[in-house]
């Protein structure tokens, strides 16, 4: 019996549900993610979370708690998301390379109330030489990934440091959603 809603097509966040034995059915909010004008990364993924949200409750309208999330890369201030093409993603990881970004996830609960919580991650890649990028390129990880890359894939051999949740760089951080899950009377691990 699902316990709440996940407002997300990404199989990483369901398999991370997973893990921590939360059952859920899958919902998915499709609402326009363009940046805001002048919009920072806090605002923009936690907009971006609260909007699935209430996207996935009025279409929907669960009598479950509805969970969503949203994550960002962010270089110097500047959001990268999902590459459009090859150049585009092989211009991120050139880009990426021997730098450290940070990797925003929020996610959003809205279940008797609304909740809400920001995961912020350092992620320190090491210098990619070209043959590895054009490689990592052709592994296909690569394609419906923001930055790029995937950590718990192949891309993972490019991370030199992390400090912060490696499950918010997958795109759930499961300490904050195991928080927001108690408010809402969800126990885990009981």
């Amino acid at each position: 019996m699902p316990k709440i809603v996940l407002a997300s097509a990404s199989p990483r966040r369901r398999e991370l549900l997973e893990q921590i034995h939360v059952p859920h059915i899958v919902h998915i909010a499709d609402i326009d993610e363009t940046p805001l004008l002048n919009e920072i990364p806090e605002d923009y993924v936690q907009r971006l979370a609260t909007q699935k949200a209430a996207a996935c409750i009025e279409k929907f309208n669960p009598h479950l708690p509805v969970l969503a999330a949203d994550t960002a890369v962010v270089l110097e201030g500047k959001i990268m998301g999902k590459p459009q093409n090859k150049e585009d993603a092989l211009t991120m990881l050139r880009d990426l390379s021997g730098k450290t970004h940070h990797v925003f996830t929020a996610i959003a609960l809205q279940g008797k109330k609304a909740h809400s919580a920001l995961s912020v991650t350092q992620v320190t890649f090491k210098i990619l030489l070209e043959d590895e990028i054009q490689a990592y390129w052709h592994s296909s990880e690569p394609l419906d990934k923001a930055g790029s890359y995937a950590i718990q894939g192949q891309g993972s051999v490019f991370i030199e440091r992390i400090n912060g949740s490696f499950s918010g760089v997958m795109g759930l951080p499961l300490f904050e959603t195991a928080q927001l899950l108690r408010l809402e009377g969800i126990e885990l691990l009981t």
